[in-house]
């Protein structure tokens, strides 16, 4: 589900002009090498930043680490107290309403019009009383991202959210998230394998391999974005050879 996490232990001040700070952050599991190997990384207020790599690479621990999940051991984690996390599954609980879902582990009477204002503003209105399980795919993850704004997160990370769907819902989700950050102006950490995606919705687009930063470039174009834009082709390809793709 969601996650609200309290701070990472270790973690420093952020500065006025960052709303995450990750400092020299190294991470290991037994006795193999670092999967985090002191790592740097700032996310301004209000930006949006794609975390792309392979597999391995570190994006998950990096994620459970700054939403409180993996403890920090070496080096130092600040990140706002309001913190939500959609996973690539929704992980709604089938034997409650969409509404209770949304609004899961939250008190108050008004607990049920939060959860409507919500589920309208993310396109759910009409399945506010819904069985999860008569849900499809893109309507479980509108939910989660429901679960996820209700609680008003400063830094709002999404780890491969979209992964699951068919492209024409995938495309359309993206759009709900460019949207939904235009309204709401969260830091966000999107995690994907999805150059493309990144492109689309990111201020900036880190890549990371073997645990470091390999290339993090800002993305200045404006919104809406389209393929056709000379630009999207340039960073595409700087980010695809990043990857160890080279674009033909």
């Amino acid at each position: 589900m969601n996650a609200v996490a309290p701070v990472a232990q270790g973690a420093v001040a952020a500065s006025r002009d960052a709303a995450v700070v990750v400092h020299g952050l190294t991470r290991r599991f037994g006795d193999g090498p670092a999967v985090l190997d002191r790592l740097d990384l700032a996310i301004a207020p209000g930006e949006f930043v794609a975390l792309l790599g392979h597999s391995g690479s570190g994006k998950s621990t990096l994620l459970r680490t700054l939403a409180g999940l993996d403890p920090v051991t070496e080096g130092s984690v600040a990140r706002p107290r309001e913190v939500s996390v959609v996973f690539q599954e929704s992980r709604l609980l089938p034997w409650k309403r969409v509404w209770q879902n949304t609004v899961l582990g939250q008190d108050g009477a008004d607990r049920r019009d939060r959860a409507v204002a919500v589920l309208e503003e993310v396109g759910l209105g009409h399945r506010i009383d819904a069985w999860p399980l008569t849900l499809s795919g893109g309507e479980a993850q509108r939910a989660a991202l429901a679960r996820a704004l209700v609680r008003e997160p400063a830094f709002l990370m999404l780890d491969e959210p979209f992964a699951a769907l068919d492209a024409l819902t995938r495309l359309k989700m993206q759009q709900l998230v460019s949207d939904l950050w235009t309204r709401h102006r969260c830091s966000v950490l999107l995690v994907t394998h999805d150059v493309d995606e990144a492109l689309l919705l990111a201020d900036r687009a880190v890549v990371l391999e073997r645990g470091r930063i390999r290339t993090d470039v800002p993305i200045p174009m404006d919104r809406p974005r389209r393929h056709a834009d000379p630009r999207f082709e340039h960073l595409r390809s700087v980010l695809l050879e990043s990857l160890g793709v080279h674009d033909g």
